[in-house]
């Protein structure tokens, strides 16, 4: 009897061992499907850091979202400065997916008539922001898909909305019911036609260039233009050339590299920056700071000159030959 019980559990092994050899192998991780990723909301303001706005908006957001992530743009703005902040989420948009959820408040005229409002490029990409021309450039560049004005009561915080601090109580919580999947076609009634900002762009002539110093690359005190690498191409000049820049109607001449090393450390240089911009710094210093320029400003530069003719001195006649 013990005997046929220990060939009928040796058996019974047996088989178990066949039967998990023939199983199927896990699924490898990277087919096993998770839950798809919530949108990332992007934040810029003009509020600093000094006081607790920002995070009050984020926790706002985390409120009506706690899945969403929140990314930085930057919250120091200089305050009140639309074409700062269209000029920064331009150069930011392009490196975030579709579906991309861009939170804006510099908002000089809160509590008027200005509408708050949602964009959508056509890229895919929401924008919730006053309707002031933020978001101007980027849908020159990317296109309109469509646009809405925040009237539904269901988009705002569940609270009486305050007249000063529409980041928390408009701005916020529409960002994160969009983070959430929500339709923005229900935001509101469509919006026909949004605020523009005027672009800025450089003047061509035969003379030279004019434009702008429309802002600083701090903490390092560059100063920005808005003359193309295009257009400054235009003027003749070739990397190492020593180029005449009228800042505000003061000359200063510098010579145009490629990089910052290219120049000793302390000396000024011209180059074009990571945007495709023509910039002004020093090799390590502050330029702002040393020259006393920040915008708004002039920039005006010349044609190159062809080389000039060698002159006699003067009450010297040439040489006869």
């Amino acid at each position: 009897m013990a005997l046929w019980l220990s060939r009928r559990v040796v058996l019974w092994l047996a088989l178990a061992a066949a039967g998990a050899g023939c199983a199927s192998p896990p699924a490898p991780k990277e087919l096993v499907q998770s839950a798809p990723r919530k949108p990332t909301v992007v934040f810029m303001t003009d509020f600093g850091t000094a006081n607790d706005a920002v995070a009050i908006c984020k926790a706002v957001i985390a409120g009506i979202a706690p899945d969403a992530r929140i990314a930085d743009i930057t919250h120091q703005v200089t305050p009140f400065q639309i074409d700062e902040a269209s000029r920064f989420l331009y150069g930011v948009t392009p490196y975030y997916p579709a579906g991309t959820v861009f939170l804006v408040v510099v908002d000089p005229g809160v509590g008027t008539s200005r509408k708050a409002i949602i964009v959508k490029s056509q890229k895919g990409q929401f924008f919730v922001l006053p309707d002031n021309g933020l978001v101007s450039a980027v849908i020159d560049r990317d296109g309109l898909a469509g646009a809405r004005e925040i009237t539904n009561q269901s988009w705002m915080i569940q609270a009486a909305v305050s007249s000063t601090f529409h980041g928390r109580d408009i701005f916020s919580p529409a960002a994160a019911h969009l983070a959430e999947g929500w339709d923005y076609t229900i935001a509101g009634p469509e919006v026909p036609q949004l605020v523009r900002l005027t672009p800025r762009t450089a003047s061509l002539d035969e003379k030279g260039i004019a434009g702008e110093i429309i802002g600083l690359d701090d903490p390092f005190g560059s100063l920005i233009t808005d003359i193309t690498r295009e257009d400054f191409e235009t003027l003749g000049y070739a990397l190492e050339d020593k180029v005449v820049v009228q800042i505000n109607k003061k000359p200063a001449t510098l010579p145009y590299v490629k990089t910052f090393m290219n120049v000793p450390v302390g000396d000024s240089l011209l180059y074009i920056d990571s945007r495709g911009r023509l910039a002004i710094a020093i090799n390590q210093g502050n330029y702002a700071r040393k020259s006393g320029v920040e915008p708004p400003a002039t920039i005006f530069i010349p044609k190159k000159s062809a080389a000039p003719s060698r002159q006699t001195k003067p009450g010297k006649s040439a040489p006869q030959r």
